[in-house]
């Protein structure tokens, strides 16, 4: 079987979900290509193709066109057969010959399954996969389910009439889906992020923090809940708890300023601590040296760094919201705040620092041993072959 993976650029080293993905299939003996934008990035793991350039120069842009469209020659059945199936969606001529070269890498391949990584990478290409006479998948993330439509209403329909089976990485999200008007009738699988058990064995797990040390991994933006984020720091501050809360993670200039001066205002310079995008090796290490995980975020769609938490040994509390109910078991592996407040979340970080040793070893055991179970990765390389045979 020969799989095309869409993808917006390729899978950097840190990237263990796509990267286990591609291996564990190439290990079962299926063929897996990888098709992004133009980049000047490779992937080592199989063969790389991409997308044609769009060039802001008229006269370069139609010699692109021209070569593009010479190079489609050959396939000129399977443009045809594209082109009239986007004629019946209603699409101009016009628009079709601007998707034509859009999707001319696309309609070269030769493939049993083409799958969009992310859903938002299908739009404008919902019907290539019938054109070659393959079979389309597409992945569900946080992004494209639980924010991308607020802008665009609408915007996977054409998608869910054609989509043959769709992964989800959380019920949550897929549920999600069929709110946005998914057919229930469409196959699926959910097939949870996972975590390299070996990779949790290379890192130091010894905590020998003086001062309390918190972490979140998030970009900074409003859904991270940034600025509950602030006030929880600041709640923790008055209740005189000696911490160090870091928040590994980037964002819009204006957003990251808005934050630095709201800090400001609540006097968190030497408590809150913005570090910025960290290699995922040195994101790793931080987490696992820290005593808390915190995840503020006011929606998930399952959220990859508190499974991380839960496999380093670091105890993890986050909202009950979105998927984040699958990835902690409430008061088993982790801890769960019902209401998105920084009182309450502030209220259950003191609780759980007043733990005993022997309560906090508890939780960190059943952490982990879920993990271990549930979360690895020759468990997910196996449900993404199951995904396509089935």
């Amino acid at each position: 079987m020969k799989i095309a993976l869409v993808l917006s650029s390729p899978p950097a080293y840190s990237e263990t979900f796509f990267r286990s993905k591609i291996k564990g299939l190439q290990e079962s003996g299926h063929k897996v290509v990888l098709i992004t934008a133009a980049t000047s990035e490779t992937f080592e793991r199989c063969k790389h193709y991409y997308h044609p350039k769009v060039a802001k120069n008229v006269w370069v842009q139609l010699l692109q066109f021209l070569v593009v469209g010479l190079s489609l020659l050959p396939f000129c059945g399977r443009v045809v057969r594209y082109i009239r199936l986007e004629r019946k969606e209603g699409t101009t001529l016009k628009r079709c010959i601007e998707k034509t070269y859009l999707n001319a890498t696309l309609l070269k391949l030769k493939v049993d399954w083409l799958h969009f990584g992310f859903a938002t990478m299908s739009i404008d290409r919902e019907l290539v996969a019938k054109a070659i006479g393959a079979k389309m998948a597409v992945s569900f993330r946080g992004f494209d389910i639980t924010t991308y439509p607020l802008k665009h209403a609408n915007a996977y329909q054409l998608l869910w009439k054609r989509v043959d089976k769709v992964h989800s990485i959380s019920k949550f999200l897929l549920a999600k889906a069929y709110t946005l008007g998914l057919s229930k009738e469409t196959p699926y699988q959910v097939i949870t992020p996972a975590v390299s058990i070996q990779s949790t064995s290379q890192l130091s797990q010894t905590k020998t923090n003086k001062t309390i040390q918190l972490i979140t991994v998030a970009r900074l933006h409003y859904i991270k809940g940034i600025d509950t984020l602030l006030q929880t720091a600041s709640i923790l501050k008055k209740n005189k708890i000696d911490f160090i809360w870091k928040v590994a993670g980037t964002g819009p200039q204006k957003d990251t300023e808005r934050y630095l001066y709201h800090r400001y205002q609540l006097k968190l310079e030497e408590d809150v601590l913005f570090i910025g995008k960290r290699s995922h090796q040195d994101t790793l290490q931080a987490i696992a040296q820290s005593d808390l995980y915190i995840q503020t975020s006011i929606m998930e769609g399952f959220c990859n760094a508190v499974l991380e938490a839960q496999a380093f040994g670091t105890i993890s509390i986050a909202f009950n919201t979105g998927g984040l109910p699958e990835n902690i078991s409430d008061t088993k592996t982790g801890f769960l705040v019902e209401e998105i407040s920084a009182d309450a979340l502030a209220s259950k970080i003191i609780s759980v620092l007043s733990f005993k040793p022997e309560e906090k070893a508890i939780i960190i055991k059943q952490a982990k041993d879920r993990v271990r179970k549930e979360f690895n990765i020759e468990k997910q390389q196996q449900e993404f072959i199951d995904f396509y045979q089935k």
